[in-house]
């Protein structure tokens, strides 16, 4: 069961998430709330993923973000956003956020979407992929860097590298290499250590930064 907490300051938001998500067998709403609240409502509930509204009049969703960040046992975090926040895309990066996802996602997405973290997957939305990673090399890009960094890795780390990098979840990668899902998980867990990242989305953005994924399909 996949624990969720969803934070945003809208009631309505709030609320159609939980609709949505709530039916699933797997999936399992177990908190809605605002910004202000988010911190205690964690500690409360304790749930795997949260869906963290970029921008909030109580609290900046950064601020939250920053927070969870600290607990000891810390939900993945996937910030709502409209598009319209390319400013943000940076610093929540940086600050450990694990994907994006838009807030008019179809209902019948947003279910595949939330499960991909508990599948070892990066949580972002399809139409959000170009947005963050063109948006944040705009002002972050240092290809030399890049290459270097991934020339650590070996043929077999970038392969994966390029497949958690299209979105792949452990699982798809082992089928598609013909691998266990436990060597995927240490082939990710080194691609991580070498890339000195958090996350499967900051290693995409180095893949991407390098050039690894021209021509890579989708």
């Amino acid at each position: 069961m996949i624990r969720v907490m969803v934070v945003d300051d809208e009631a309505l938001v709030r609320s159609g998430f939980t609709m949505i998500l709530n039916p699933a067998a797997d999936i399992e709403v177990v908190a809605a709330t605002c910004g202000g609240q988010a911190l205690a409502a964690a500690v409360e509930h304790a749930p795997d993923l949260a869906l963290l509204d970029v921008r909030m009049p109580d609290v900046d969703g950064l601020t939250v973000l920053a927070r969870l960040m600290e607990l000891p046992e810390r939900p993945v975090v996937a910030m709502l956003t409209t598009l319209d926040s390319d400013e943000y895309i940076a610093t929540a990066l940086r600050s450990g956020a694990s994907g994006f996802l838009v807030k008019d996602t179809d209902p019948d997405e947003l279910a595949r979407l939330v499960r991909s973290p508990a599948a070892g997957a990066v949580v972002l939305a399809p139409r959000v992929t170009a947005t963050v990673i063109s948006g944040y090399l705009h002002h972050h890009g240092e290809h030399r860097a890049a290459a270097h960094m991934v020339s650590r890795l070996s043929a077999r780390e970038r392969e994966i590298l390029v497949l958690l990098s299209q979105g792949l979840s452990n699982a798809d990668i082992g089928r598609r290499l013909h691998l266990s899902i436990g060597t995927v998980k240490d082939h990710v867990s080194a691609v991580l250590a070498k890339l000195d990242v958090g996350n499967r989305v900051q290693a995409a953005l180095w893949a991407q930064r390098a050039g690894l994924l021209d021509g890579a399909p989708a």
